[in-house]
């Protein structure tokens, strides 16, 4: 296994990269590493972009336009595994939080949608997507998770793939192994899904609705009642350690 670099610091770039690319810096990104972290001419830094892998670069201040000479790639291009996480939007701070978790925890897309007891009918994309990026560059990961547009979970429900398992977290089930419980329904699956409800949890027609779903795995989080962004940390520390890349 590669060994990674922690020590430099990584930026996401949404540029081809190849050896001698010169990547142009926006003016957020040039005020974070020249006037922020105060690096200087020939500064050397790891920069990625979702497709080409990790490359070391070089950087170069400038008045008008900064930029990064791209060097030697560090790590080939590698695909999270293919786990959606869709999710109830939550109030600011807390839905922060869990998009960078659900990130860390190896989530290829993000998918907000709307339940009867969602809260925040609104969601900031852009927010969604700096958080995603952030996360990335934080923790070493290469792979951008895709951030999808909101959706009522009907609509997702009525357009679900049968090739796509769909893990139901569900506050109502009877506690029971949800290790053994993925093992058996993931067998013979390369897509998987998994739903988190809103604050309030799901209600009784939504959970009728997604019981009677094929494919669908309803799964319990154990005795304790979870806050959303808290269940999202725990149901994708499940279903990477059984279907994911934590099994190995």
């Amino acid at each position: 296994m590669t060994r990674l670099d922690f020590t430099s610091q990584r930026l996401f770039v949404d540029a081809p990269l190849n050896e001698g690319a010169r990547v142009e810096l926006s003016r957020e990104q040039s005020n974070y590493l020249f006037n922020v972290l105060r690096l200087g001419e020939g500064a050397r830094l790891l920069v990625f972009n979702g497709r080409d892998g990790e490359w070391r670069a070089t950087a170069h201040p400038a008045k008008k336009t900064a930029a990064l000479t791209v060097e030697t790639r560090t790590r080939e291009q590698v695909l999270s595994p293919d786990i959606d996480y869709l999710f109830a939007p939550l109030k600011h701070a807390r839905l922060d939080y869990m998009a960078q978790k659900a990130v860390e925890m190896g989530a290829r897309r993000l998918r907000p949608v709307l339940t009867r007891r969602t809260q925040a009918s609104r969601i900031n994309l852009e927010r969604l997507r700096a958080n995603a990026i952030e996360a990335a560059e934080q923790c070493g990961i290469i792979a951008v998770a895709e951030v999808c547009a909101e959706e009522k979970l009907e609509r997702a429900l009525d357009l679900w793939p049968k090739d796509r398992l769909l893990i139901f977290c569900d506050e109502a089930a009877e506690i029971a192994d949800p290790l053994a419980a993925l093992r058996q329904a993931g067998a013979g699956f390369e897509k998987f899904a998994v739903l988190i409800g809103p604050e309030g949890g799901f209600d009784d027609t939504e959970r009728a609705r997604l019981r009677d779903m094929a494919p669908v795995a309803p799964i319990s989080l154990g005795p304790r009642v979870l806050r959303a962004d808290t269940a999202a940390v725990a149901a994708l520390t499940l279903v990477q350690a059984v279907l994911g890349d934590l099994c190995g």
